[in-house]
């Protein structure tokens, strides 16, 4: 497939996240058009396992969807912060939890024909209670499920978050040997 070819970029508008861009392309066919996305920093998902073997996600209310949702922690890079370092400071946040230690089990990006944001996920093990320091604007309650609760609940339409079905995807496996060592 040849790319297109970007002609020009204007940032419509930003916050410290995103920026919602409209650039001028030439398409492969000579043709120009428009196209509209989001550039952002990145952003850091972490799935935690507790010490009792059960995995501790956020369910928080999500004003897009209008309903609350089930999530594991998860954050868009700020300023120099590295995925690593985000990862650590949104599991804290929303969980109220530092791990001691942290892995990195992959990235994908959530909505390719929207966004260029490249998601890391972490599995976090052996945590620390510190206490939740949710930012002003956000509400959090602590949901534990063990890895058959969480496939059961991305099978009901319980966990309907993309971000979380897909962490889960590329952190299953990690888990799952996790768990079968810790068995022998």
């Amino acid at each position: 497939m040849k790319p297109y070819k970007q002609i020009s970029r204007k940032i419509m508008f930003g916050n410290p996240w995103w920026k919602y861009c409209l650039d001028e392309v030439e398409l492969p066919s000579g043709k120009r058009g428009e196209f509209h996305y989001v550039l952002t920093n990145g952003s850091s998902m972490v799935v935690p396992i507790g010490d009792d073997g059960r995995l501790l996600l956020v369910r928080q209310y999500r004003y897009t969807g209008k309903r609350d949702s089930i999530e594991f922690p998860c954050g868009g890079l700020k300023g120099d912060s590295t995925h690593e370092e985000t990862a650590v400071n949104e599991l804290a946040e929303e969980t109220g939890y530092v791990p001691a230690q942290l892995d990195h089990a992959g990235s994908f990006n959530p909505c390719n024909g929207l966004l260029d944001e490249i998601c890391h996920v972490y599995v976090a093990r052996s945590l620390r209670y510190v206490g939740a320091r949710p930012d002003e604007t956000e509400s959090f309650e602590l949901v534990r499920l063990t890895a058959q609760e969480i496939d059961a609940s991305i099978s009901d339409g319980t966990i309907w978050d993309g971000m979380t079905i897909a962490a889960w995807a590329i952190a299953g496996p990690q888990i799952a040997r996790i768990y079968n060592s810790q068995k022998s």
